[in-house]
């Protein structure tokens, strides 16, 4: 079924908020497709319950952060061989670990906001054990960012938004990338200073 009629069925569904909170739930664990080529038509055509729709999306998230960390955390050894193949490698994933062992709210934070499959970030925080409180922050700040950002472009521009999220993806990227750098910079150079 194409995802046009996927997204109809969902608009004229009663269960249509249920339906966009398990989609993110699998989005953020075993799913990794942009959620929103469904929510961004979505929000167009429910346009009186779009902060309704952000909401359940990003709490679907958070639920599937909260599993993908479990999974790193008690299941990775046992499931290594599986997330090698079908998410990313060991040269990879060892710069991700680096990664959160110099950075780990920054890191999550920038998993959750850009395009780069947030599953690695859950996987790395888990095995790394990094504090599961910094990491729901981190995932509830970045990914409510991400879901009611688009629902104020949807409320700001409407049927357009679609377009211009295809047309202008890269450069949000770019800008979410390059204010990430820069919060990390400033960090970076306080904590120097400080000590």
């Amino acid at each position: 079924m194409s995802i046009k009629k996927r997204v109809k069925r969902m608009i004229e569904s009663k269960h249509m908020l249920t339906s966009i909170g398990i989609a993110s739930f699998l989005e953020s664990t075993v799913v990794p497709i942009p959620l929103e080529t469904i929510l961004i038509p979505l929000m167009q055509a429910k346009r009186e319950k779009i902060w309704q729709i952000a909401a359940v999306t990003t709490i679907g998230c958070i639920l599937g952060a909260i599993l993908g960390y479990a999974i790193g955390y008690f299941l990775f050894d046992a499931l290594r061989d599986l997330v090698m193949t079908y998410i990313t490698n060991e040269e990879q994933f060892s710069r991700f670990e680096d990664s959160m062992d110099r950075n780990g709210f920054w890191f999550v934070f920038s998993t959750g906001v850009t395009p780069v499959p947030l599953q690695i970030a859950m996987l790395a925080a888990g095995v790394t054990g990094y504090s599961l409180t910094l990491y729901l922050v981190a995932v509830t700040i970045s990914r409510s960012i991400r879901y009611f950002g688009l629902a104020l472009l949807v409320k700001i521009f409407g049927n357009k938004t679609e377009k211009i999220v295809r047309k202008y993806k890269w450069q949000a990227i770019a800008v979410a990338t390059a204010t990430i750098v820069v919060i990390v910079a400033v960090k970076i150079w306080l904590s120097s200073n400080g000590n």
